[in-house]
């Protein structure tokens, strides 16, 4: 149950206390319990939560939840069981906490890049805690979050052996509920900054497409022209000074479902809906190379008079989405996965870019949920950030709004305004203290206009880095480290005083 009630944290439910109670609860579980028996309970914790957290990626195949589901259950299966080592010391709820973000920042690195859906953090991405962000990142706000947990199940704890005991002592649940609570607050004295030195004024064009799911492209060119028809319909708008001219517009992920530098045709619409609009166009689109065997998934700046130009390539392609790791022996067991006929590419650098008026940072679709990949394209100068993204694929399933959860926080922890672009929806604007000022519905075609804030200034977590995260997880490990180097003495000072 516990497992299930932190799935109902993330959104698209976001009943966020329910993350603290979770961890609590999990916490109270495993009290008295042996190593083998923490790993059963962590799985028993982990695989519903996961099954029901991932649940949409059954658009693309349900073999692919409990799969995943049981692969990431497997971590916290570890932290289970080391938690019930680091128990034997005092000052557990602290020993735990840490090995929440050690698991984490296990899970977000490997295999494969890793998969961080169901961080603690993302489900705290609209509470007390998320001003955290800005001191240390997500990491920190896992901490936070797992630290108030285990206060709040050593408080319950203390207060059912005060009672089992029949004593009237309250001070010992007394004070780790005070901490709990403390924690919880800690996050309302961080300031969070939203000063700017600039802004600039953005049109974020939403064409949408004709039906969910994995084939989502529909007929060549279909998507492609409802983004060119929803350009086209932005610009008789600002000619008829029905919107204000935007500075620069946005395109998301995919917006361009054929290569515009192999097929003329998608060249010559995406250059007559730029030349409307009159202002820089970010296009994202499916570009061919570098071999035959390769696609690159690219944001390219489309300028009004000197056409394409500047553009990033995403750099942390999907494992088994966007590419297939060990391909040749992979298809031979699973047939299906020739349905990715070519690997993604993987980019060099960051999102980095000059659009218009503006240095602004491209973050493409899951790149988002990678804390170093966003925290280098600030520090490499982004003074405002772009999500391209396309959630066709897993459109009304709960996953658009959990990707947009993960720009919420991204914008507290660095201290910008985050813009989505989506094809089909969520698109969004959030503002830098992570306040979602407008957002689009799903498989609407829709355009939203704001002006953003530009900032130059950055977080301490910008400066400090990962260092927060790699203390918190050591100081986790340790703790584990020493619980059993402890338990090994006392159990050889035991055998030498029987054989005395």
């Amino acid at each position: 149950m516990s497992g299930c009630a932190l799935a109902l944290a993330f959104p698209p439910y976001g009943v966020w206390p329910l993350s603290v109670v979770a961890v609590a609860a999990l916490a109270l579980v495993l009290e008295g319990r042996s190593v083998r028996q923490a790993a059963w309970l962590g799985f028993a914790f982990a695989f519903p939560f996961f099954l029901w957290l991932l649940v949409w990626l059954r658009s693309v195949i349900w073999l692919a939840v409990p799969l995943l589901s049981a692969v990431e259950a497997a971590y916290l299966v570890l932290m289970a069981a080391l938690i019930v080592l680091a128990r034997r010391l005092p000052g557990w709820p602290l020993w735990t906490a840490c090995l929440w973000v050690a698991q984490e920042s296990v899970r977000d690195r490997l295999p494969f890049g890793g998969f961080p859906w169901g961080r603690l953090a993302f489900a705290n991405t609209a509470s007390p805690y998320t001003p955290l962000a800005a001191l240390g990142g997500a990491p920190l706000v896992t901490f936070a979050v797992a630290l108030s947990g285990t206060l709040l199940a050593a408080a319950a704890l203390a207060g059912y052996r005060a009672y089992q005991a029949r004593r009237a002592a309250v001070l010992p649940g007394a004070t780790a509920l005070a901490l709990s609570v403390a924690v919880l607050l800690s996050g309302l004295l961080v300031p969070v900054h939203t000063n700017a030195v600039g802004h600039v004024r953005v049109a974020v064009v939403q064409g949408n497409v004709q039906q969910p799911g994995m084939h989502f492209l529909g007929r060549p060119m279909q998507i492609l022209n409802n983004h060119v028809q929803a350009t086209l319909k932005l610009a008789a708008d600002i000619e008829a000074g029905k919107v204000p001219k935007p500075d620069i517009v946005l395109w998301p992920e995919n917006s361009s479902d054929l290569d515009p530098f192999t097929y003329p045709e998608a060249y010559d619409k995406i250059t007559e809906a730029v030349k409307a609009v009159g202002v820089p166009v970010l296009v994202g689109a499916l570009v061919d190379g570098p071999d035959e065997d390769h696609v690159q998934n690219e944001g390219i700046v489309w300028d009004p008079v000197t056409g394409p130009g500047a553009h990033y390539t995403k750099q942390h392609p999907v494992p088994f989405g966007e590419y297939v790791p060990f391909r040749k022996e992979l298809t031979k067991v699973v047939p299906m996965l020739n349905q990715i006929p070519r690997d993604f590419y993987p980019g060099k650098g960051t999102g980095v870019m000059r659009i218009g008026p503006a240095e602004l940072g491209d973050v493409i679709c899951f790149e988002v949920a990678y804390d170093g990949i966003v925290r280098d394209t600030v520090k490499a100068g982004a003074r405002a950030l772009v999500v391209q993204t396309n959630n066709a694929t897993y459109g009304r399933t709960g996953q658009p709004e959990q990707q947009l959860a993960m720009s919420r926080l991204r914008a507290v922890e660095h201290g910008r305004a985050i813009v989505t672009a989506a094809t089909s929806g969520i698109s969004a604007i959030v503002a830098p203290d992570g306040k979602i000022e407008q957002q689009s519905a799903e498989f609407t075609q829709q355009v939203l206009s704001a002006d953003i804030p530009l900032r130059d200034e950055i977080t301490l977590a910008d400066r400090v880095g990962t260092v927060p995260e790699w203390s918190l997880a050591i100081v986790g490990l340790l703790s584990c480290a020493v619980a059993f180097a402890l338990g090994r003495r006392d159990r050889t000072r035991m055998g030498m005083a029987k054989g005395q």
